[in-house]
Protein backbone atom coordinates (compact mmCIF):
# COMPACT_ATOMS: atom_id res chain seq x y z
CA UNK A 1 0.00 0.00 0.00
CA UNK A 2 3.03 2.71 1.17
CA UNK A 3 4.29 1.29 -2.29
CA UNK A 4 1.35 2.12 -4.35
CA UNK A 5 0.92 5.62 -2.46
CA UNK A 6 4.40 6.42 -3.01
CA UNK A 7 4.36 5.51 -6.95
CA UNK A 8 1.15 7.65 -6.75
CA UNK A 9 3.16 10.76 -5.61
CA UNK A 10 5.97 10.23 -7.99
CA UNK A 11 3.44 10.78 -10.92
CA UNK A 12 1.40 13.69 -9.57
CA UNK A 13 4.87 15.37 -8.64
CA UNK A 14 5.69 14.68 -12.45
CA UNK A 15 2.70 16.38 -14.05
CA UNK A 16 3.28 18.71 -11.72
CA UNK A 17 6.07 19.96 -13.04
CA UNK A 18 5.50 19.43 -16.66
CA UNK A 19 2.08 21.32 -16.76
CA UNK A 20 4.15 24.51 -14.53
CA UNK A 21 6.42 24.72 -17.43
CA UNK A 22 6.06 27.71 -19.52
CA UNK A 23 5.52 28.73 -23.10
CA UNK A 24 5.61 31.67 -25.18
CA UNK A 25 6.13 32.43 -28.66
CA UNK A 26 7.07 35.20 -31.07
CA UNK A 27 6.69 36.89 -34.41
CA UNK A 28 10.03 36.68 -36.26
CA UNK A 29 8.22 38.74 -39.50
CA UNK A 30 7.87 41.83 -37.22
CA UNK A 31 11.00 41.00 -35.18
CA UNK A 32 12.80 41.43 -38.43
CA UNK A 33 10.82 44.22 -39.30
CA UNK A 34 12.00 46.51 -36.81
CA UNK A 35 15.81 45.49 -37.19
CA UNK A 36 16.80 48.79 -39.64
CA UNK A 37 20.12 46.57 -39.77
CA UNK A 38 18.18 43.47 -41.32
CA UNK A 39 16.01 45.23 -43.71
CA UNK A 40 19.58 47.46 -44.63
CA UNK A 41 21.25 43.84 -45.62
CA UNK A 42 17.87 42.32 -47.57
CA UNK A 43 18.69 46.30 -49.69
CA UNK A 44 21.94 45.14 -50.19
CA UNK A 45 21.27 41.76 -51.40
CA UNK A 46 18.62 42.96 -53.76
CA UNK A 47 20.98 45.06 -55.21
CA UNK A 48 23.54 42.54 -55.99
CA UNK A 49 21.07 40.20 -57.19
CA UNK A 50 19.75 42.71 -60.07
CA UNK A 51 23.43 43.73 -60.56
CA UNK A 52 24.08 40.08 -61.14
CA UNK A 53 21.10 39.28 -62.90
CA UNK A 54 22.16 41.78 -65.42
CA UNK A 55 25.48 40.59 -66.45
CA UNK A 56 24.32 36.83 -66.47
CA UNK A 57 21.48 38.64 -68.94
CA UNK A 58 24.15 40.30 -71.07
CA UNK A 59 26.14 37.02 -71.13
CA UNK A 60 22.83 35.08 -72.91
CA UNK A 61 21.94 38.29 -75.11
CA UNK A 62 25.39 37.77 -76.51
CA UNK A 63 25.08 34.19 -77.10
CA UNK A 64 21.33 34.93 -78.58
CA UNK A 65 23.13 37.51 -80.85
CA UNK A 66 26.25 34.78 -81.79
CA UNK A 67 24.00 32.18 -82.77
CA UNK A 68 21.36 34.33 -84.52
CA UNK A 69 24.47 35.90 -86.78
CA UNK A 70 26.12 32.08 -87.42
CA UNK A 71 22.20 31.07 -88.40
CA UNK A 72 22.20 33.98 -90.96
CA UNK A 73 25.82 32.87 -92.56
CA UNK A 74 25.79 29.27 -91.89
CA UNK A 75 24.81 28.33 -95.57
CA UNK A 76 27.88 30.33 -97.26
CA UNK A 77 30.45 29.28 -94.27
CA UNK A 78 33.04 26.11 -95.02
CA UNK A 79 32.98 22.99 -92.45
CA UNK A 80 35.73 24.13 -90.22
CA UNK A 81 34.54 28.10 -90.02
CA UNK A 82 30.97 26.46 -89.19
CA UNK A 83 32.57 24.11 -86.48
CA UNK A 84 34.70 26.92 -85.14
CA UNK A 85 31.44 29.28 -84.43
CA UNK A 86 29.43 26.44 -83.48
CA UNK A 87 32.27 26.14 -80.99
CA UNK A 88 32.95 29.40 -80.02
CA UNK A 89 28.91 29.71 -79.09
CA UNK A 90 28.95 26.46 -77.24
CA UNK A 91 32.12 27.78 -75.33
CA UNK A 92 30.11 31.50 -74.22
CA UNK A 93 27.39 29.46 -73.48
CA UNK A 94 28.95 27.63 -70.81
CA UNK A 95 30.66 30.71 -69.55
CA UNK A 96 27.12 31.96 -69.33
CA UNK A 97 25.76 29.22 -67.30
CA UNK A 98 28.52 28.63 -65.01
CA UNK A 99 28.54 32.41 -64.36
CA UNK A 100 24.77 32.18 -63.16
CA UNK A 101 25.75 29.19 -60.98
CA UNK A 102 28.67 30.59 -59.29
CA UNK A 103 25.93 33.72 -59.19
CA UNK A 104 22.95 31.91 -57.78
CA UNK A 105 23.81 28.18 -57.05
CA UNK A 106 23.06 26.34 -53.93
CA UNK A 107 26.22 28.02 -52.49
CA UNK A 108 27.06 31.03 -54.90
CA UNK A 109 28.03 34.63 -54.59
CA UNK A 110 24.30 35.38 -53.28
CA UNK A 111 24.23 32.66 -50.85
CA UNK A 112 27.42 33.75 -49.29
CA UNK A 113 26.72 37.87 -49.90
CA UNK A 114 23.56 36.15 -47.12
CA UNK A 115 25.49 34.40 -45.35
CA UNK A 116 27.81 37.17 -44.29
CA UNK A 117 25.13 39.93 -44.24
CA UNK A 118 22.68 37.82 -42.01
CA UNK A 119 23.88 35.64 -40.04
CA UNK A 120 25.33 37.86 -37.53
CA UNK A 121 22.00 39.02 -37.06
CA UNK A 122 20.25 35.79 -36.91
CA UNK A 123 22.83 35.00 -34.06
CA UNK A 124 21.56 37.91 -32.07
CA UNK A 125 17.93 37.31 -32.31
CA UNK A 126 18.57 33.82 -31.28
CA UNK A 127 20.77 34.46 -28.39
CA UNK A 128 18.07 37.54 -27.70
CA UNK A 129 16.02 34.60 -27.39
CA UNK A 130 17.97 32.12 -25.80
CA UNK A 131 18.74 34.86 -22.64
CA UNK A 132 15.28 35.61 -21.86
CA UNK A 133 14.01 32.03 -22.61
CA UNK A 134 16.78 31.32 -19.13
CA UNK A 135 15.95 33.88 -17.70
CA UNK A 136 12.09 33.53 -17.25
CA UNK A 137 12.18 29.47 -17.70
CA UNK A 138 10.44 29.18 -20.54
CA UNK A 139 10.32 25.62 -21.86
CA UNK A 140 9.39 26.20 -25.58
CA UNK A 141 8.63 29.42 -27.40
CA UNK A 142 7.24 29.25 -31.01
CA UNK A 143 7.15 31.26 -34.01
CA UNK A 144 3.76 32.23 -35.11
CA UNK A 145 5.19 33.96 -38.28
CA UNK A 146 6.79 29.73 -39.27
CA UNK A 147 5.46 26.64 -40.53
CA UNK A 148 4.11 25.73 -37.13
CA UNK A 149 0.12 26.28 -37.52
CA UNK A 150 -1.27 28.60 -34.29
CA UNK A 151 -4.72 28.67 -33.99
CA UNK A 152 -5.27 30.80 -31.02
CA UNK A 153 -2.89 32.69 -29.04
CA UNK A 154 -3.25 34.89 -26.09
CA UNK A 155 -1.39 38.66 -27.04
CA UNK A 156 0.32 38.10 -22.99
CA UNK A 157 2.33 35.36 -24.29
CA UNK A 158 3.91 36.94 -27.62
CA UNK A 159 7.32 38.13 -26.20
CA UNK A 160 8.22 39.54 -29.59
CA UNK A 161 8.86 43.20 -28.15
CA UNK A 162 11.10 41.27 -25.20
CA UNK A 163 13.25 40.18 -28.11
CA UNK A 164 13.36 43.04 -29.82
CA UNK A 165 14.11 45.17 -26.53
CA UNK A 166 16.89 41.67 -25.83
CA UNK A 167 18.70 42.75 -29.45
CA UNK A 168 18.52 46.27 -29.04
CA UNK A 169 21.31 46.33 -26.33
CA UNK A 170 23.73 44.95 -28.67
CA UNK A 171 22.21 46.64 -32.06
CA UNK A 172 20.33 48.98 -33.04
CA UNK A 173 16.33 48.29 -33.11
CA UNK A 174 13.57 50.15 -33.54
CA UNK A 175 11.44 51.96 -30.43
CA UNK A 176 9.16 50.45 -28.93
CA UNK A 177 6.81 52.86 -29.18
CA UNK A 178 7.40 53.58 -33.46
CA UNK A 179 7.41 49.73 -34.33
CA UNK A 180 5.61 48.76 -37.17
CA UNK A 181 3.75 45.19 -38.05
CA UNK A 182 1.22 43.58 -36.02
CA UNK A 183 1.36 44.76 -32.57
CA UNK A 184 2.02 42.44 -30.15
CA UNK A 185 1.87 42.42 -26.43
CA UNK A 186 3.56 45.50 -24.31
CA UNK A 187 4.82 44.03 -21.50
CA UNK A 188 5.22 39.91 -21.09
CA UNK A 189 8.26 38.14 -20.80
CA UNK A 190 10.51 36.19 -21.85
CA UNK A 191 11.45 33.42 -24.77
CA UNK A 192 13.33 30.10 -26.12
CA UNK A 193 14.19 29.05 -29.68
CA UNK A 194 16.07 26.28 -31.68
CA UNK A 195 15.19 27.65 -34.81
CA UNK A 196 16.29 31.23 -35.24
CA UNK A 197 18.13 30.08 -38.32
CA UNK A 198 14.75 28.51 -40.24
CA UNK A 199 12.87 31.45 -39.40
CA UNK A 200 15.47 33.98 -41.08
CA UNK A 201 15.37 32.04 -43.92
CA UNK A 202 11.34 31.97 -43.67
CA UNK A 203 11.42 35.78 -44.10
CA UNK A 204 14.00 35.63 -46.56
CA UNK A 205 12.38 33.41 -49.06
CA UNK A 206 10.06 35.51 -50.07
CA UNK A 207 12.88 38.85 -50.57
CA UNK A 208 15.35 36.84 -52.79
CA UNK A 209 14.81 37.72 -56.46
CA UNK A 210 14.96 34.90 -58.36
CA UNK A 211 18.13 34.10 -60.78
CA UNK A 212 18.17 34.97 -64.89
CA UNK A 213 17.18 31.36 -67.03
CA UNK A 214 19.26 31.13 -70.31
CA UNK A 215 16.68 31.07 -73.36
CA UNK A 216 16.10 27.92 -75.16
CA UNK A 217 17.15 28.26 -79.19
Amino acid sequence: MKKLILTIAVILSAFAVTTAQKYAFVDSDYILTNIPEYQDALDILDEFSIQWQKEIEGKFTEVDQLYKDYQAEAVLLPEDMKAQRENEIIKKEKEAKDLQKQRFGREGDLFQKRQELVQPIQEKIYNAIEEIAETQNYALVFDKAGSLSILYAKAKYDISDDVLDEVGTVMQTVRREDRQGPAPSSGSSSGNSNNANKMIEQHQGGNQSSSPQGGKR
